[in-house]
């Protein structure tokens, strides 16, 4: 779970502006830090499969904003991905 500190950090980094709070670049960020929060709490506990599927939804929603953006603004896509290190 994101503090509210942690949620304003990401957001900031990740804004294209003082008052995007809902672009893909946010959600998208977001997402990915939330996302490896969990696999770090499904390390710990294998057994939990509640939070396995939550997490399997939640790559799915990134992998969506991933290619809203990809087809829409290429370089805006190549310059987030490289910034969150999303491909290796």
């Amino acid at each position: 779970m994101l503090t509210t500190k942690k949620k304003a950090a990401i957001i900031k980094n990740a804004a294209r502006h003082d008052a995007d709070t809902g672009s893909p670049d946010v959600q998208v960020a977001l997402l990915s830090k939330q996302i490896d929060d969990l696999a770090k709490h499904l390390k710990k506990n294998p057994k939990d499969f509640h939070s396995r599927r939550g997490l399997l939804q939640m790559v799915a929603t990134r992998r969506t904003h991933l290619r809203y953006l990809e087809t829409h603004d290429k370089r805006r896509y190549n310059a987030l991905v490289k910034k969150l290190d999303l491909k290796k």
